[in-house]
């Protein structure tokens, strides 16, 4: 177990890295949660100071999630031979989930930025590439064709959640590629995670009144155009 415990409290503090704050901080000396949605995550990054900036934090993001599922994990062997996990379930492939979803919950609830995260796509994305790239892969495409076709960064990133663990399930019993069932139970769990996240979307979705992409341009950021404005 203390195996366990260090890989999860070493995966939640790499997640916990508040990247659009501190970049927020860095770029414009901002609070980046104190400006547009109020998100600390990469599309509002994206909105409010630029592609430039928006593109780092979704660097940083992914590679949280990707290095705690590809590298992370490793520690649980270092520590000791092993850690306890459920029966009949592969130990690389639960230990690798479980240290993904810690940076994820870190993303999503970070120690060093008062527990005030993001909504943690890009950072399961990552973990999900580390660990099983084809059907995130599926998902993705998804979000792109969703992005591009309505201008909803929140509608594509709430569709492609919901369809991971469809799409692990009709590769595992389908295709028959050797899929553990921990990652299907835990793929769910993150898909549902980020669904409720975006329960302020999903409500402005309905009303109608969700921010929308204008523009797949270079993004100059809002922030930087009143600046220029001013």
């Amino acid at each position: 177990m203390l195996s366990l415990g260090v890989v999860i409290l070493a995966s939640y503090l790499l997640g916990s890295i508040p990247s659009s704050v501190w970049v927020g901080k860095v770029y414009k000396g901002i609070d980046i949660r104190e400006h547009g949605s109020g998100n600390a995550g990469a599309t509002n990054t994206f909105r409010m100071l630029g592609w430039k900036a928006g593109a780092v934090v979704a660097l940083i993001d992914f590679s949280k999630g990707f290095v705690a599922a590809y590298f992370v994990y490793k520690l649980a062997f270092v520590v000791g031979s092993g850690p306890v996990t459920i029966p009949n379930w592969d130990a690389y492939a639960f230990l690798k989930i479980v240290s993904g979803m810690s940076a994820v919950i870190g993303h999503m609830f970070p120690l060093y930025a008062s527990f005030k995260g993001g909504k943690g796509v890009i950072t399961a994305a990552g973990l999900l590439y580390g660990i099983e790239p084809i059907s995130i892969s599926l998902s993705l495409a998804v979000f792109m064709v969703l992005l591009f076709s309505t201008r909803y960064v929140s509608l594509a990133s709430i569709v492609a959640s919901f369809l991971y663990p469809i799409f692990l399930i009709i590769l595992r019993y389908v295709f028959g590629l050797d899929i553990d069932g921990s990652l299907i139970i835990f793929g769910a769990l993150i898909g549902l995670g980020i669904i409720i996240k975006h329960h302020g979307n999903i409500k402005r979705l309905i009303q109608g009144n969700e921010n929308r992409i204008r523009s797949f341009s270079p993004a100059k950021g809002r922030l930087n155009k009143e600046q220029e404005a001013a």
